[in-house]
């Protein structure tokens, strides 16, 4: 996975009844693109993560 300043990342629900999250990513911390990713959250909060199978990454040309 390789994702860039700007771009989303869409984490799928993994259970039943819960919603997909979507984050944007504010810094990259892994070398060539590569993860962990700083990323912010609809709601404001901020984690590092480093993303899973359930995650796709949107670009940030497609982001909007």
């Amino acid at each position: 996975m390789q994702a860039s300043v700007g771009d989303r990342l869409l984490i799928h629900g993994r259970i039943v009844g819960q919603h997909d999250r979507t984050a944007e990513v504010v810094e990259v911390l892994g070398a060539n693109g590569g993860p962990p990713y700083r990323v912010r959250f609809e709601d404001g909060h901020e984690t590092v993560m480093s993303p899973g199978p359930d995650t796709v990454v949107r670009p940030f040309s497609e982001a909007d």
